[in-house]
């Protein structure tokens, strides 16, 4: 009778074993991921002849997560090895060295698209959730401008940046070519459909830093960090500077990295800036009264501190344009009281001279940390109408 009742107990156990194994084996969702106090994220699409920049970029960033510096915090990247081939991995410290997480490749991804940049980001947020997200994106950059629909252009056309030869190569969101570029507009979309407020964009791009770009991402994130002229292909320099966007952000400790770092690099030429988007509807309410009431003289625009190598001019220093377009004294120093608030002078830093691959180093004399295209005669500035910030900063024109 005992025996009996043995080898019932024995079934009993393998059948309550097998369940479990089964349900094991069906049960598809792995256990969700500790949320981190922040995630920060490393974008770098597809941008042709960066690609060897963006791995050192990577490496730098290595160096700086070999020191344990993460406590609570993630860092993920997304990296376009090839036109149609990308991959997200994780970086994470162990026994002193930091170490790849592959957690998925992507084909043919579609990262100019609003939808594809946010299923980019909701796979950041399933994989690492967290808190506060901070985002570094690393590719060519064209500040507001529009892309162009198509890649051919008539011999009469103007360069881009990345287009010449000869020169030191520097940092368009995105490729060279159109079908890897990605509208400024999209991108503020395809964050604000994943439902995450950045944190910090950090663009490690050229000609970022423009009040346009940043009004147009004033409800995507909280500050923007950039440069208002052409980058050196390097890059930011993670090393130093990355261990200031993890954790308790250091924006001084940022830009006075990049500082130092150029101000000795091979090439010494360098401009960062911090822009606080909560301020941005406030400067732009004091800029419509200035336009309500002043025109520019453009026989002066031969005098504006020009931030490009282009011919005419597409990115001029804004604190410059509005000492010249403002003549009355207590307005202009509402302005200027205001910018300081969005572009803090203790977040501006700048070498003697910037860097065009199109006319080689031009000297700053004046300087605001942020850039402006409302003076601009280039036909590539044509669209300056049509963006959020000369909308809210201009009369609306009515039409019969």
């Amino acid at each position: 009778m005992f025996f009996i009742h043995i080898r019932q107990l024995h079934s009993y156990l393998w059948a309550i074993i097998v369940c479990l194994c089964l349900a094991a084996c069906l049960n598809d969702d792995p256990v969700p991921p500790r949320k981190a106090d922040q995630t920060v994220f490393m974008y770098l699409p597809w941008s042709v002849n960066l690609t060897s920049y963006f791995y050192k970029n990577v490496e730098d960033l290595k160096s700086v997560i070999k020191q344990d510096v993460l406590k609570n915090e993630r860092v993920i990247v997304f990296f376009s090895t090839s036109s149609t081939e990308a991959v997200l991995y994780e970086l994470k410290y162990k026994n002193g060295d930091c170490v790849e997480v592959p957690l998925k490749n992507y084909i043919n991804p579609p990262f100019t698209t609003p939808e594809g940049i946010t299923s980019i980001l909701n796979d950041v947020k399933h994989y690492t959730p967290a808190s506060r997200y901070g985002m570094v994106i690393g590719c060519h950059g064209m500040g507001w401008l529009p892309v162009e629909k198509t890649a051919s252009r008539s011999a009469a056309d103007q360069k881009y940046h990345w287009e010449y030869e000869g020169g030191a190569l520097t940092r368009f969101f995105g490729g060279t070519s159109p079908e890897y570029q990605t509208e400024i507009t999209d991108l503020a979309k395809g964050i604000a459909n994943a439902g995450i407020k950045m944190e910090y964009i950090l663009f490690d791009d050229c000609y970022m830093s423009s009040i346009e770009t940043a009004f147009d991402l004033k409800d995507v994130t909280d500050y923007v960090i950039a440069s208002p002229t052409e980058i050196m292909a390097y890059g930011m320099p993670y090393a130093k500077m990355g261990q200031h966007l993890i954790g308790d952000v250091n924006y001084n400790g940022i830009c006075e990295e990049f500082y130092q770092f150029y101000s000795n690099y091979l090439y010494p030429y360098g401009t960062i800036s911090v822009t606080k988007c909560p301020e941005l509807n406030e400067l732009a309410a004091v800029m419509k009264e200035i336009n309500s009431r002043f025109t520019f003289d453009a026989s002066l625009i031969g005098n504006l501190q020009r931030m490009d190598g282009y011919s005419p001019v597409i990115f001029f220093d804004y604190g410059d344009y509005i000492s010249k377009l403002c003549t009355d004294k207590e307005l202009l120093e509402r302005f200027e009281a205001q910018l300081e608030r969005t572009v803090p002078p203790q977040y501006r830093r700048h070498t003697t001279r910037y860097y065009s691959n199109s006319r080689g180093p031009i000297k700053i004399n004046t300087y605001s940390g942020t850039t402006i295209s409302d003076p601009s005669a280039n036909p590539k500035a044509t669209k300056k109408t049509e963006t959020a910030w000369y909308k809210a900063t201009h009369a609306a024109i009515l039409k019969d």
